[in-house]
């Protein structure tokens, strides 16, 4: 175990209370933005699947009203209760961002925390993008001092890390001191959990919910003077003992504020609302098929040779449910060959239901053979080689290290914009989405969050499944 003599938590604590706006760069700031952006676009397009709609049912009947916004629905709760409703809106399509530092989904989880309780609090947009960026670097730092084994368990990183990242966020527009964001951290790392059993169920959804809720409270709690353990990371019984065997490797937080985990290895957005896991291979078919012009009927077969994570992450074969098919190479490379890409639209029972896409999610095999050794998975930690076979025999090969839209192969800002638009215009309409936009694109500014917003989020109210 690689331990500091200077603790962990501390390192954290220090950093993250004596950030100012002015030590984060420019770049950094407009990554954080742009999380930012594409966070709130899917959490509105989340707004109207049924876990959202179930989470602000158990909130409206279990949280009080407040002034923090419920994204997509016309009314406001306190901030734990919008942070919680905002969370599981923005994973529920699976369509939010993600970071290798860690594996985990970090702006689900701190962008609706921060909002939130900068609503509440009157923070600015600027002081917003600040506390984002401070929690999502402390929380891919921890991320990093774990390691990819964390992830390997069965741990769901999203759950476990979350609650630090949202902590820390909402400590900042707190303005916790050093002390009170020390214990703030250790409540959140006590209090975390989650695993991977989660997939593919409303579980998923919810705890991301749970995560940034979670964070939150423990941000509030630190504030009225509640204490959290001196050494949750490194305590007999803490983080490290727990969930890596000792492993935490204390040189991940030596640059904090130095080098940025935005940045590298940097964030990785989603063009389609699946697994990750699956989108280099789809780009690869995608790839193939608008080469070579062929149809669906007319593939044989598709194997996909990829990394052991894909494998066990894309865990159905013949999927019934959209939360299935979300975790389903055979969906994703299927509803490629049909449709052109997976999209939400096809995230519906009666789309998985086609004889023609069952038929053809049959035809694909995926395998994790020898190619992918210790140092491919690294370069390539969700690639993917494809063999496409069609009837007549024709055969076509490719290979992807990295999906269009994670940080190593990124995407024009302008698909991030299309992207945020196609998500939020069915809840908010066309003109109010392009409103809405344009409050994300000046967030950086000495203006409180509340006017800046001023209900851009709200749009006509998003029915729920009880109403």
């Amino acid at each position: 175990m690689s331990l500091t003599s200077r603790n962990p938590s501390r390192l954290l604590a220090e950093w993250a209370s004596a950030v100012r706006a002015a030590d984060i760069p420019d770049r950094i700031r407009a990554v954080a933005k742009a999380c930012v952006i594409d966070t709130v676009g899917v959490a509105l397009a989340g707004a109207a699947t049924p876990v959202a709609g179930l989470a602000r049912q158990f909130a409206a009947r279990n949280v009080a009203a407040g002034v923090s916004e419920i994204w997509g629905a016309q009314f406001r709760l306190v901030a734990v209760g919008a942070a919680a409703c905002n969370a599981t809106a923005a994973h529920a399509l699976d369509f939010d961002d993600n970071c290798y530092a860690g594996f985990v989904h970090g702006s689900a989880v701190i962008v609706p925390t921060a909002i939130a309780i900068a609503q509440e609090t009157g923070a600015t947009g600027a002081d917003l993008l600040t506390a984002i960026t401070v929690g999502a670097e402390c929380e891919y730092a921890v991320g990093a001092a774990a390691g990819q084994d964390l992830y390997d368990r069965g741990w769901w990183t999203t759950g476990l890390l979350g609650p630090i990242g949202a902590c820390v966020a909402a400590g900042h527009l707190l303005k916790l001191d050093e002390r009170q964001m020390r214990a703030g951290i250790g409540l959140a790392v006590a209090g975390a959990g989650g695993s991977k059993s989660c997939f593919a169920t409303d579980a998923k959804a919810l705890l991301a919910g749970e995560a940034s809720a979670a964070g939150l409270r423990a941000a509030l709690l630190a504030a009225s003077g509640a204490s959290g353990p001196d050494e949750p990371f490194t305590h007999r019984n803490g983080f490290a003992a727990l969930h890596t065997d000792g492993v935490f490797d204390d040189a991940a937080f030596a640059d904090l504020g130095r080098s940025w985990r935005l940045e590298t290895p940097g964030i990785d957005i989603k063009k389609f609302p699946i697994c990750l896991s699956s989108h280099a291979a789809v780009d690869v078919v995608a790839e193939i098929k608008a080469r070579e012009g062929f149809s669906a009927d007319e593939v044989e077969s598709v194997l996909c040779d990829v990394p052991p994570v894909v494998v066990a992450n894309l865990a159905y074969a013949a999927p019934f449910t959209p939360r299935e098919a979300q975790f389903s190479m055979e969906f994703a490379i299927a509803a490629t060959l049909c449709f052109g890409a997976p999209g939400i639209e096809h995230l519906r029972e009666d789309v998985l239901a086609s004889p023609a896409l069952r038929a053809l999610m049959a035809r694909v095999r995926m395998v994790s053979g020898p190619m992918w050794n210790a140092e491919r998975r690294v370069a390539a930690p969700e690639g993917a080689s494809i063999t496409l076979v069609l009837r007549d025999g024709r055969t076509f090969t490719g290979y992807q290290t990295h999906a269009l839209g994670t940080a190593a192969n990124p995407v024009p800002p302008a698909q991030l914009r299309a992207k945020f638009l196609s998500c939020a215009e069915p809840s908010l309409g066309k003109p109010a989405a392009q409103r809405a936009l344009q409050a994300l694109d000046d967030l950086d500014a000495e203006v409180p969050v509340r006017d800046l917003l001023n209900t851009a989020l709200t749009g006509s109210p998003t029915r729920m499944p009880a109403e």
